[in-house]
């Protein structure tokens, strides 16, 4: 099993013919991703050869999925069309939109993903890495060599601690990741994410990245607290911060106490989440959990 993403999603790639898109399009094609088709108005009709596989060029998101049936989209445009891009993609009734655009001004990511939220589709992102199901699936920018698939579901604002965390538990492997993005409106919260790991019969422990700004990962401590009977570990990235200054993701800005990592590791810990001080000492504690039979 996994969530959001499987070996059945047909995807859809806006974007592709892009430096970017054709990059990441050629890896997840190599990762076993269905790549099904490409998105651009001024290259429709056409197809691209990724080492021997013709993906062809759609007009639009509608014409792909009536083609293909698609129902994923990983959208690579420029931060000016992103909006756009998932409009129509919403539009069209694409079930998951994973969008990697980074510095998409928040206007315009409240707009679409409100809207999309209406549409009934789920957003990924802003400004993230993706998702992965290892053996199975990849949709975005995430390394398919660094994992396997296994027990471990993961959540993470960070891309960089995602691919971190992959690599040092690599020996028991992931259901799913989820890199949900840093900004401060993204479309899927690690709220969002954690109901769906506990309802997943495959994934027996849950990872939780966060990081300093906003209280996204106190809310999300109250939410283990009454729905989440699964073993939860945790991280915060950003225990050396200085008050006062923006670090990182757009969202990472602390006020006072607000939004320190030191108060999102206490609520973290009284909902009974085993926190970690670095990564290495997260992924431990998963050991640790696991070899205890949670």
């Amino acid at each position: 099993m996994a969530i959001y993403l499987t070996h059945e999603s047909k995807v859809l790639v806006q974007g592709m013919t892009g430096a970017e898109g054709m990059k990441h399009t050629r890896r997840m094609l190599a990762a076993g991703t269905d790549v099904v088709g490409g998105v651009n108005p001024r290259k429709a009709g056409r197809t691209v050869d990724f080492d021997g596989r013709a993906v062809p060029v759609f007009g639009t998101v509608a014409e792909g999925i009536a083609a293909t049936g698609a129902d994923v989209t990983v959208v690579f445009v420029p931060p000016a069309f992103a909006k756009s891009a998932v409009l129509e993609a919403a539009d069209a009734g694409i079930g998951l939109a994973v969008v990697i655009t980074e510095g998409i001004p928040v206007h315009d990511a409240v707009a679409f993903t409100s809207y999309a939220r209406h549409r009934g589709t789920r957003i990924i992102g802003p400004n993230c890495p993706g998702l992965i199901t290892p053996g199975q699936s990849d949709a975005g920018i995430i390394p398919a060599d660094i994992t396997k698939p296994g027990r471990i579901g993961l959540v993470s604002k960070s891309g960089t601690l995602t691919y971190q965390l992959m690599y040092e538990l690599r020996d028991i492997g992931f259901s799913t990741c989820v890199g949900i993005g840093g900004d401060p409106v993204v479309g899927t919260s690690h709220i969002d994410c954690l109901a769906a790991f506990q309802e997943d019969p495959d994934t027996e422990l849950v990872v939780l990245i966060g990081e300093i700004g906003g209280d996204a990962e106190e809310r999300a401590a109250a939410y283990i607290r009454g729905h989440v009977t699964k073993p939860v570990v945790g991280y915060i990235a950003g225990f050396t911060a200085p008050e006062g200054r923006t670090m990182g993701h757009a969202g990472a800005i602390v006020s006072g106490s607000a939004g320190t990592a030191r108060a999102k590791r206490e609520a973290l810990e009284a909902a009974g989440v085993r926190v970690g001080s670095t990564p290495t000492e997260t992924a431990r504690l998963v050991l640790e959990l696991l070899e205890a039979g949670g």
